[in-house]
């Protein structure tokens, strides 16, 4: 017998049709023998439509509030599955964020997933029922409902996962796994049978929209092994253990004798982002202090800055002891959505930071290759330059970690860009077979 979660996202839950649709599935789980726990997201749209109804309410809105509506989608989804598996004969309960509880911090719409209590859980598992749990939800120490921000039922799952000490979760989404890089820009992408924790936290961070970034985190933390797969194959399709999408899993695992040497994957896969802006700050004196001025305010903002350049300093004339001063152009990135209030916060610092002017683009977007290979191969940096270079695409600014690099380029050259990296690092799944 082994323990099972499974998520399901928006577009799996949209609609009763493709409720009963899961609960087909999920029934299938259960009558295999394993214990089952369901992490389940709103309908597709349904948050969009409740945070609406927020900001119509007030622009103004209470947070505490925010969270009490907008978790109401999956109140309703969780309900309705429940439902749907007793009608076909499956036991079946649901349980609310608060009910387990599932405890976070109270940061309100962003919360943090503390512990989960799960002696009732466990109970209703042992006597047979599935489980059916809202994601996205918890409950603050001072009994406030919590909601755990944008795609935060993938979260949820694997911390449920994690506190019941599930054998594997399986995040059911729109598409059957984890690509080398996006199948609409390149159609011979391949799926990946395995993919490392660090590797996924770095193609999520920079873009994959398969799993949220705060997810894989904590699987990483904890060990879960994740499994994705898609919620919109036939009734008929196989179990899902004995056809399996891509897995998550650690470094160990990826490179198990059937997966072959893990140092003999260069590159996984590549990720694009266009959901990026620079900023360039410019005439910054080149003085100790002057770039801790820069960055202090956005911090105080929480707003994360990527990809940071900082220009050869240049003489102008001013009052220094020979007669000039030195300055310099810094320029960095952030996340599009809060390019307006890092305007302000530079604005309102401006003094302090004693820059000239501020330019900002958001045409701009970030290609990222990523893979373990980085470690003990040189040349992924060289290979992506030229790459790039060749076929006229300025690069703009550049930023590196130990198994990823990745660069700032004009948005109207990404799927250029992809494509090409694809092919250069021999991704293409006629290459690869």
């Amino acid at each position: 017998m082994a323990r099972i979660v499974m998520k399901f996202g928006g577009t799996s839950m949209a609609g009763i049709e493709r409720i009963r649709s899961v609960a087909a599935r999920v029934k299938r789980e259960a009558a295999a023998g394993n214990q089952v726990a369901v992490v389940v997201s709103a309908m597709a749209g349904e948050t969009d439509r409740l945070v609406g109804f927020c900001r119509e309410a007030s622009p103004l809105y209470d947070p505490r509030e925010y969270d009490v509506v907008v978790a109401a989608g999956e109140q309703v989804t969780s309900g309705l599955l429940a439902i749907a598996l007793q009608a076909i004969g499956v036991p079946a309960r649901s349980w609310l964020g608060w009910q387990l509880p599932i405890h976070t911090d109270d940061a309100f719409a962003k919360a943090r997933i503390g512990t989960i209590d799960t002696d009732a859980l466990d109970a209703s598992l042992s006597a047979g029922e599935v489980a059916v749990i809202p994601g996205f939800q918890g409950v603050s120490a001072n009994g406030r409902i919590t909601t755990l921000g944008r795609g935060g039922s993938d979260t949820s799952a694997v911390a449920v996962a994690a506190a019941m000490k599930a054998d594997r979760c399986d995040i059911y989404t729109d598409v059957d796994g984890v690509y080398t890089t996006d199948p609409r820009i390149v159609p011979r992408a391949r799926k990946l049978a395995k993919v490392t924790y660090e590797e996924m936290l770095e193609l999520a961070s920079v873009g994959a929209k398969v799993l949220q970034t705060r997810s894989v985190g904590l699987a990483m933390k904890e060990n879960v092994r994740i499994q994705v797969l898609s919620s919109f194959t036939g009734d008929d399709a196989p179990m899902a253990d004995t056809l399996p999408g891509t897995m998550i899993v650690g470094e160990e695992e990826a490179a198990s004798k059937e997966n072959g040497d893990v140092e003999r994957q260069l590159i996984t896969g590549i990720a694009h982002d266009k959901n990026e802006a620079k900023i360039t700050l410019t005439s910054v004196p080149d003085k100790p202090g002057s770039v801790a001025a820069i960055f202090e305010p956005l911090a105080a903002a929480n707003i994360n800055v990527d990809m940071i350049i900082q220009n050869i300093a240049h003489r102008s004339a001013g009052s220094g002891d020979n007669g000039s001063t030195s300055a310099t152009d810094v320029t960095f990135t952030v996340p599009a959505a809060d390019l307006p209030r890092s305007i302000e916060a530079l604005n309102q610092a401006r003094g302090t930071i004693g820059f000239g002017d501020l330019i900002h683009d958001t045409r701009v977007a970030k290609i990222s290759v990523v893979g373990v290979g980085m470690r003990s191969h040189a040349g992924v940096a060289s290979t992506m330059f030229t790459t790039l270079g060749a076929r006229g695409i300025n690069i703009q600014a550049i930023s590196t970690s130990e198994i990823k690099v990745s660069v700032l380029i004009h948005e109207d050259e990404t799927e250029l860009a992809v494509r090409v990296l694809h092919t250069a690092y021999g991704l293409d799944a006629d290459e690869a077979a």
